[in-house]
């Protein structure tokens, strides 16, 4: 019990700093990162050698961060001063004057489809300020897009997340898409609920009830399909795609409530056709495709790569870190050279269509110096702490403690704490990838053990980890950055969380239906 509390105790200093203390992530982070260092050395028998190869693991996890979080803000602020911005919010008001249901499109369809596209914090750092440009409030704007795009990270991004679960449990996809994709579905609708009630509680759900369904049902079944056909590499980007083809369609039938109608944004900017606001979407949508699909083109993107190798690393209790390489960074194939790329072609463009005036370069430099600065000063602690968590083992002393409430008689019960442990390596690594990495066999050992099934509970693991992506710090700090809440993270922490924990329990609870029904049906 006492390991449990001290492995704890970091992620208890680091929410009370920001949620009650009302701190900045980068003061927060500090703090709870000294907190960890302190119990990581004498509790948990960390060797000083340890916390700067894990110190140094987070800065390069920060750089491929920090990478999307600069040229995503440079992407918005061209984008911005050009009056494109305005144009989309208004294009969208006029598509339904439905403010929720403006919301739900935006930070709950927009947002999985660019999680198909690309990830890494991308459909945060896109969609915010398209809701703060709407007249949504920054902490709603950070809100909406951190909790709609969860569901859609283990089959977003070419299922990179969901193959690390394959890689680490040596179990073939086939025997785990059903599952999996069976529910992320249901806690994709669960998603969509919980991006409506952030704009009027349940009374906003209870009339988009219609939307809702029709729209999340057609993203979980397109999702489902190119899983379990075995085409799960897609199944996140064509979920996407079937969602924004059903709010056009449901936007055609769909009347607002009175209370409801969107109020209007004045918009002291030259009116632009659509597609000129839309044209640094567009292009970035194309160069990741081609940066996707076509290997030429990945391959000649990619052949420039940052990495350091790391050795093997181990405390005094025996708990052994393998030596690894740090994420690689692909210089011009990285999501945010990518970005780069868009901001250059849809600066060139905006500039030759007559939308700046002089002194442009000079504003969009200090409102991206001005957003991104506190970002990246607040990053690189709140990853340090999390790595150095894991590697001293006190990230994996968490979910034991938590599995072992499920032993014995309560074995059955255990896919409810399933999802818990895949959200709490998530919250902790930034990561759904690492999470599934840290904590696949230990979910896949734990449910051999208990005789229940297997794949059920690496669903479990699996949706738990994509919905606690939601609660990463890093993504908290992306988003922030880029409606100017940087150091005041707290309010958005807070509204975060609380949706989290309730998600992540009804995510429990739907993977313990699903095991009862397996059992039943078993005849067992």
């Amino acid at each position: 019990m006492t390991e449990f509390l001290l492995a704890a105790t970091p992620i208890a200093t680091i929410l009370f700093l920001m949620i009650k203390a009302n701190w900045g992530a980068a003061r927060a982070g500090a703090a709870a990162w000294f907190v960890t260092a302190l119990i990581a050395v004498f509790y948990f028998g960390a060797p000083t050698d340890m916390l700067i190869i894990a110190q140094a693991k987070g800065v390069m996890l920060a750089l491929y961060i920090l990478y999307i979080v600069w040229a995503a803000l440079v992407l918005y602020f061209a984008a911005d001063e050009a009056g494109a911005i305005k144009t989309i919010g208004r294009a969208i008001r006029s598509l339904t004057d439905d403010r929720p249901l403006q919301l739900l499109i935006l930070g709950y369809v927009f947002a999985s489809f660019l999680q198909g596209v690309a990830g890494f914090g991308v459909p945060i750092a896109v969609v915010a300020p398209l809701l703060l440009g709407m007249g949504f409030s920054p902490v709603l704007a950070v809100a909406a897009p951190m909790i709609g795009h969860s569901w859609s990270v283990l089959f977003g991004n070419m299922a990179t997340s969901f193959e690390a679960l394959i890689g680490v449990t040596g179990i073939p996809g086939t025997e785990l898409t059903h599952d999996a994709a069976i529910l992320l579905g249901l806690s994709g609708m669960m998603c969509g609920a919980a991006v409506l009630w952030l704009d009027g509680g349940f009374r906003t759900i209870r009339r988009r009830i219609v939307p809702l369904v029709l729209i999340s049902g057609v993203m979980g079944v397109a999702q489902y399909v190119m899983a379990n056909y075995g085409v799960w590499t897609l199944g996140g980007l064509t979920a996407g795609i079937a969602g924004l083809a059903m709010s056009i369609l449901v936007t055609r039938f769909w009347k607002p409530h009175p209370d409801d109608i969107a109020e209007q944004v004045e918009d002291d900017h030259q009116h632009m056709p659509l597609l000129e606001a839309l044209t640094p979407y567009l292009v970035f949508m194309v160069l990741v495709g081609c940066a996707t699909f076509i290997p030429a083109v990945e391959a000649f993107l990619g052949h420039i790569r940052f990495t350091l190798d790391f050795p093997a690393t181990s405390t005094s209790l025996g708990w052994l870190i393998n030596p690894e390489s740090a994420k690689a960074i692909a210089i011009f194939g990285h999501p945010g050279a990518l970005l780069l790329y868009t901001s250059a072609i849809s600066f060139a463009f905006f500039k030759m269509r007559g939308h700046y005036d002089d002194g442009i370069g000079k504003r969009i430099w200090q409102r991206t110096l001005k957003s991104g600065l506190p970002t990246s000063i607040g990053m690189v602690p709140v990853i340090g702490l999390a790595i150095i968590m894991d590697h001293a083992g006190m990230t994996y002393a968490l979910a034991e403690g938590g599995a072992a409430l499920f032993s014995g008689a309560f074995s059955v019960a255990y896919p409810v704490i399933s999802p818990a442990i895949g959200a709490l390596g998530a919250f902790m690594t930034g990561s759904t990838n690492n999470s599934n990495v840290v904590f696949g066999m230990f979910q896949r050992h734990t449910a051999e053990l208990a005789g229940i099934s297997t794949s059920i509970v690496l669903a479990a693991q699996a949706a738990g980890a994509s919905l606690g992506s939601m609660l990463a710090p890093s993504k908290i700090l992306v988003g922030c950055s880029t409606v100017g809440l940087s150091g005041k993270e707290g309010p958005v922490l807070s509204v975060v969380l609380k949706t989290g924990i309730i998600l992540t329990l009804l995510c429990g609870v739907m993977a313990l239906g699903m095991l009862l029904i397996s059992m039943h049906a078993g005849g067992i």
